[in-house]
């Protein structure tokens, strides 16, 4: 059984560290506005096993555009639905928040999950360190 919570960003730590940058530092995976987003994870048998942050932009105190960063599934548990529930989720709530664009820097090698949620890649491509990215966005009214 799959639930998924709000967490703390330091709880998001641990998973964003050994599935997306082992190879770096643990300070590394953090973000100095960690304080200002929403975390959500995602429990089987209440052992998180996927995290994602979600920030949300704020302007004339009517957010326009919310971003998630830093998505993290452990690899034991990738491509049995649990980011899929997760990421469904992450949308849901930008748009209980009133946003009207959801968008990510996302790895190229995961550009078809994110297609599958009507996301499209909206800038050429970029890289972190080696790794190739593109920005992918997601309108939501």
């Amino acid at each position: 059984m799959i639930t998924i919570q709000p967490i703390t960003p330091v709880q998001t730590y641990p998973l964003r560290h050994a599935v997306l940058w082992p190879d770096k530092p643990l300070d590394y995976v953090k973000i100095d506005t960690d304080d200002e987003g929403h975390h959500y994870g995602a429990f089987r048998e209440d052992e998180l096993v996927a995290v994602i942050s979600l920030f949300v932009d704020q302007r004339d105190t009517r957010p326009t555009e919310a971003r998630f960063r830093k998505f993290a599934t452990r690899s034991d548990c990738q491509r049995t639905g649990i980011g899929t529930r997760l990421l469904s989720h992450v949308i849901a709530e930008a748009r209980r928040m009133n946003a009207t664009r959801l968008w990510c820097d996302a790895r190229l090698d995961a550009a078809d999950f994110y297609k599958r949620f009507g996301m499209e890649p909206v800038s050429e491509v970029f890289y972190k360190g080696p790794i190739p990215y593109a920005k992918f966005s997601l309108t939501l009214t």
